[in-house]
């Protein structure tokens, strides 16, 4: 019996945001605290404080925060982690040339050094954060590269309480300090310390790998005391295999099946040299787990008709979604999508939930119609909303679970919202990086 996990309440998103404007807003009334006026060396001087408050904000973001993470799902603070970190590289950027403007002695300030490195790292993580830089690297590598984030916050601290004046007051020293030690000790507690704990609990061990379909492998897990492991179906972990060199760097899968009481399951594309090697694991291969994470669960989930729609490796945490919903029999629709038959995966599992739950089965296999669109080309003559409705008939009232390769399922988010859907009622979240 896996542990009840209650509902998120509403309230948090709202206090999270409200801590994160709060925290900008104490920056500024510090910062007014010293009476600077309004000379461009002190604007500079407010542009590096609000740098610096939206770069430890950006760590926040992403510290795997319990509250944070139920309340908004990892897609959304990826976006929100993106925007904070372009946000506070532009204002670093005014700081450096604002201070260089007015201040003659800007090259003899201490801590300027270590400044550097920390800019130097920062520059790094950006250029590997555009767009068309990620799409030209392997997972693996942008995930090592983006860690030079971390060495960027340490070694600006430094230089801000040397070298800046708005510093000096103890109030702004005790919360900067206290800022950073936030960041650091949730970075510490729950990328660090929660995953090591949870995988000395719960041991797991790889039992068996499954091909499911071309390229498609489904690892099967087994450990201790997974009944106590608070996860949901549609969840996924970030994996790291003990098996050779290579182990360090984690990789997001979703499981692929309902978690039991002894076993977990995930299916994994072969793409990067992470996800390949996952089909030459042996069995009693060690794992460290770090999660669960994501919000596309049962949670979101109003009762009634449901839709599913799925694209490729997206069958994964939507199959483990059919198992765990509580639809009545005949009100699930799966709509899979394929570009040939060699690639459709869990046919066996699908059948007998179309036999003992009524779902629906509706196969789009074939190459695109069009770029932008998410049908196969037997479906051209129909717009992409035209074909929502007539796939699945009634769709204004349905719950709608999306997942699948970026461009595809926006496209999807588009015919949804031409067919009528209320975006309350389409629910996905986004594994890009």
């Amino acid at each position: 019996m896996l542990p009840r996990i209650g509902t998120t309440p509403r309230w948090w998103a709202g206090a999270a945001r409200s801590a994160a404007g709060l925290s900008l807003l104490a920056v500024t009334a510090l910062w007014l605290a010293g009476a600077p006026g309004w000379s461009l060396g002190a604007l500079g001087r407010l542009a590096g404080l609000w740098s610096a408050g939206l770069l430890l904000l950006q760590v926040l973001l992403m510290a795997r925060i319990p509250l944070v993470e139920r309340a908004f799902g990892q897609d959304a603070l990826a976006r929100g982690h993106r925007w904070t970190g372009f946000s506070s590289f532009l204002l670093l950027a005014a700081h450096i040339v604002l201070a260089i403007v007015t201040h003659s002695e800007f090259w003899t300030y201490p801590g300027l050094l270590p400044a550097i490195g920390g800019t130097t790292a920062l520059i790094l993580v950006v250029l590997t954060s555009l767009r068309w830089t990620r799409r030209r690297l392997r997972y693996e590598a942008w995930h090592l590269l983006h860690l030079y984030a971390y060495l960027g916050v340490a070694l600006a601290l430094p230089h801000e309480i040397w070298a800046g004046s708005d510093f000096a007051g103890s109030y702004a020293r005790a919360y900067w300090l206290a800022l950073y030690a936030l960041a650091a000790g949730s970075v510490i507690v729950f990328r660090v310390l929660r995953p090591l704990w949870r995988t000395v609990r719960h041991r797991l061990v790889v039992d068996h790998v499954v091909p499911e379909a071309h390229g498609l492998v489904s690892v099967y897990l087994r450990g201790r005391n997974l009944d106590r492991l608070p996860v949901r179906a549609g969840q996924f972990f970030v994996w790291r295999f003990l098996d050779g060199p290579g182990w360090t760097r984690g990789n997001p899968f979703s499981l692929s099946g309902p978690p039991t009481g002894n076993q977990l399951r995930i299916t994994v594309k072969q793409l990067g040299d992470g996800s390949s090697r996952v089909a030459r694991l042996q069995p009693g291969t060690r794992v460290l787990i770090e999660g669960p994470y994501g919000r596309l669960t049962a949670e979101s989930y109003r009762g009634g008709p449901v839709t599913m729609l799925a694209c490729g490796v997206g069958i994964t945490p939507l199959l483990a979604l059919l198992w765990d919903l509580p639809y009545g029999h005949n009100q699930a629709t799966l709509i899979y999508r394929a570009r040939h038959p060699g690639e459709v995966a869990f046919l066996d599992e699908i059948e007998w939930l179309a036999e003992r739950r009524g779902v629906r089965l509706v196969p789009l296999i074939g190459p695109r119609a069009q770029a932008t669109s998410w049908l196969p080309l037997e479906y051209a003559d129909y717009t992409d909303a035209e074909a929502l409705r007539e796939l699945s008939p009634d769709i204004t009232g349905h719950d709608l679970y999306v997942c699948g390769p970026d461009l595809w399922t926006e496209a999807v988010r588009s015919a949804a919202r031409s067919a009528d859907v209320p975006a309350g009622q389409v629910h996905r979240e986004r594994f890009g990086w």
